[in-house]
């Protein structure tokens, strides 16, 4: 399986069309499992939407354990503990149909399945794997992460929390507290991070709340009331002089923050995940209420404002979808790949995962503030209603925007991306400095003044893709030179190249996509030319604004003269014209 993508490796790479994957490939049992997930949401979780807004604390650990008697809890747990053992692509789908009508399931969902159940998989020991993961799996008890301190956010490694070995050596005793833990008020398996002594780095630790030996040691704050995930537990979690058996040490001393790392890794293409089908939902809503909706004596959805509003929230859900699911496969390619050759499942996982970090931190950002920005739509479409707390808009964009802080805030993962690619590049492992050389040499020659044959089917698109990764490495490459080892105190300037790598990601999944599933004339081709024509606009004005901050001069002006050259069109998208085509098919259809 030599065609198998490293992560990062897009960016230097032509993707075929033919080597992603899309949602369009799901198998049966995949579709089957969409289905009854979506189905589920449908009849037990939609009519109750006002019972999460009304902070129904119980009800929401009530549909969890309906979840668990699915074995929807247990999708990515290993088989020989309890659970399905399904593929990587299976537990995004699931995650996606799960968490789309309410953000208070959707937290307790990605909260108890992803950082609270994945640590165990991916880092306990064979004991503790038999002990906790197959009461994980079936709901029998429900898991919660505890890393996030007052003074200890971004920054995990700096909590206060601390771990003392007992005089008879059979324990560890834990101080601390810990904030904003999700399933808080429910859970009974906590995996929790502090430091042993004065160790330099955090480390992990597995306890079930009822096995203390002394219950007052695990205490709670009061319910957080927050501006959306109402119905999510969350509280403050105090340890006094909490007794754990050394035999629930996870990992190893002082890999916490690795443990921490990798389970967020997962966690950020899960979000992205976790966003699809809340976009889906809100879109359907949208075109709903657009197409009943009188003013003036017609359907609000002849509106040419309106039906702008409706085509770029299809097409964002469309671009979300690409990049999602590609993602997730290459994971999976990856994971299968490690099995094959010789690694435990637990070791190729967690390879797998670490080696797409990159694409998970992109995704992450792309999706989550994608998903705010559509539920933001979905409330001006509904106009006044919209406001209201009688229809579902303002529930979904005040739980959308917990989405853009959760797994590391946006910004903080926007600076990771761009890092975990230079790093790699220092290390070797992605040769990002040969194509930077070539370009620098390509802006020193003539450019060809020949016109282009682009009559297949995204031929041009694809042009374009690869022309934005030589802004890409252009940008990144120069401001490497110039500021070596300090690159990464010049937050603007990695802000700027973090714009431009999500654009070409996310532009070229939804344009692979539609090429190889769909035909010229179809609405999906239209979504793709028309999201990259969007990308580009926002990466020249990100390029711009880096090059113009660092550059000075005739290298000033070379890096400008080449942007203009890398983001030009030989056949300009009729943007107008392509949004008509979207909205017209959605509001005829009625839904995504």
């Amino acid at each position: 399986m030599s065609n198998i993508l490293k992560g990062g490796e897009f960016l230097i790479k032509q993707i075929p069309a033919n080597e992603i994957f899309s949602i369009e490939e799901l198998n049966e049992e995949q579709k089957m499992l969409r289905d009854s997930a979506k189905e589920f949401i449908d009849r037990e979780v939609v009519p109750q939407r006002e019972r999460f807004e009304k902070k129904d604390y119980a009800f929401t650990e009530e549909t969890m354990r309906k979840l668990g008697d699915m074995g929807l809890l247990g999708i990515a747990v290993p088989e020989e503990y309890g659970g399905l053992g399904m593929s990587f692509v299976t537990t995004m789908l699931a995650c996606d149909y799960i968490s789309g009508t309410t953000g208070s399931l959707a937290t307790a969902y990605g909260a108890h399945t992803g950082i609270g159940t994945l640590p165990i998989v991916l880092y306990g020991t064979e004991e503790q794997k038999k002990k906790y993961l197959p009461d994980l799996a079936t709901g029998t008890k429900f898991g919660a992460y505890c890393l996030t301190e007052p003074d200890a956010g971004s920054d995990a490694n700096s909590g206060k929390t601390r771990a003392k070995l007992s005089e008879d050596g059979k324990h560890y005793i834990i101080n601390g507290q810990k904030m904003w833990i999700s399933n808080a008020g429910f859970a009974d398996t906590f995996t929790l991070f502090a430091k042993i002594d004065d160790d330099k780095n955090i480390t992990g630790f597995v306890i079930n709340r009822s096995e203390l030996e002394n219950p007052e040691s695990l205490t709670f704050g009061e319910e957080e009331h927050k501006l959306g995930i109402r119905a999510s537990s969350t509280r403050q979690v105090f340890f006094n002089d909490m007794k754990i058996p050394v035999e629930n040490l996870l990992g190893e001393r002082n890999n916490g923050f690795k443990i921490a790392l990798n389970a967020l890794n997962v966690g950020r293409i899960k979000l992205a995940a976790a966003c699809l089908d809340a976009q889906r939902r809100i879109l359907n809503h949208s075109i709903q209420y657009s197409n009943e909706r009188k003013q003036f004596g017609v359907s609000i959805a002849t509106f040419g404002a309106i039906r702008k509003k409706l085509a770029e929230m299809a097409t964002g859900v469309f671009v979300s979808e690409a990049g999602s699911y590609r993602a997730a496969k290459n994971v999976q390619d990856k994971i299968d790949e490690l099995v094959a050759g010789g690694l435990s499942h637990q070791e190729a996982e967690l390879k797998g995962v670490e080696e797409f970090a990159v694409e998970c931190s992109i995704l992450k950002v792309f999706v989550s503030d994608l998903a705010q920005h559509t539920a933001d739509e979905g409330i001006q479409v509904y106009g006044g209603m919209g406001f209201s707390e009688d229809t579902p808009m303002e529930a979904a964009w005040r739980d959308s925007r917990i989405s853009r802080i959760y797994e590391g805030t946006n910004e903080i993962n926007r600076l990771l991306a761009v890092g975990m690619l230079i790093k790699r590049a220092m290390k070797g492992e992605l040769d990002l400095l040969s194509p930077a050389m070539a370009i620098s040499k390509e802006l020193m020659g003539i450019p060809s003044f020949e016109v282009p044959d682009y009559s297949e089917f995204m031929s041009e698109e694809k042009a374009i893709i690869a022309n934005l990764k030589k802004v890409f490495l252009m940008v990144s490459g120069a401001a490497l030179q110039k500021f070596m080892m300090d690159i990464e105190k010049q937050q603007h300037l990695l802000l700027n190249a973090s714009e431009i790598l999500n654009q070409i990601y996310m532009a070229e999944s939804a344009v692979l996509r539609a090429e190889k599933h769909f035909s010229p004339d179809s609405v999906e081709a239209a979504m793709a030319q028309l999201n990259l024509y969007k990308a580009v606009e926002k990466i020249i004005t990100a390029a711009k604004e880096g090059i113009i901050s660092f550059a000075e001069g005739d290298e000033q002006r070379m890096m400008l003269s080449g942007l203009r050259r890398f983001t030009k069109y030989t056949n300009h998208p009729n943007v107008v014209a392509l949004t008509e085509k979207v909205a017209a098919h959605y509001i005829e259809k009625g839904a995504y």
